[in-house]
């Protein structure tokens, strides 16, 4: 497969499925109605910074793919991350379990810190690309966290 290829599919997963569950969400976005916690950011930068993250995953697994990197592990890992990555929102404003959300972002937070490790030793950018996306999920905790808190 080429490269030009294996990088597009490698994108296009992440950015299709979570295009589907903003669909799904969409109906149930309360974030402007709620009360946050200080430096919560406005409503519309989540899709924005969301669509951005989707991108770096996409070429960070892209580049372990045209490195014949990947290997069991290394799919278990990126695909488990993603999985819980997909079903956070539902937890969150469909289902409304704010709590339940957070720990499950928590647990997003270590499978984003386990696979940023696996990625890194198998090549240092693929690893280093995904930092912003662990950052990120940290961010979002401390969000989770206090919207809980906040709304109780």
């Amino acid at each position: 497969m080429s490269k030009f290829k294996t990088y597009t599919i490698s994108i296009l997963i992440p950015l299709i499925l979570g295009g589907i569950v903003g669909l799904i969400i969409s109906g149930s976005m309360d974030y402007n109605s709620l009360q946050k916690p200080f430096l919560s950011p406005p409503g519309f930068l989540f899709p924005i910074v969301w669509t951005i993250l989707y991108i770096l995953m996409g070429v960070s697994y892209g580049i372990l793919q045209t490195n014949s990197h990947v290997d069991g592990k290394i799919n278990i890992i990126y695909y488990s991350q993603l999985l819980v990555n997909l079903l956070w929102p539902i937890a969150f404003f469909v289902l409304k379990w704010r709590l339940f959300a957070f720990i499950w972002i928590v647990l997003l937070a270590i499978l984003v810190f386990i696979m940023i490790v696996k990625f890194y030793k198998k090549d240092k950018l693929a690893g280093l690309l995904q930092v912003p996306y662990l950052l990120w999920t940290l961010f979002a905790s401390y969000l989770n966290l206090f919207v809980y808190i906040l709304n109780k």
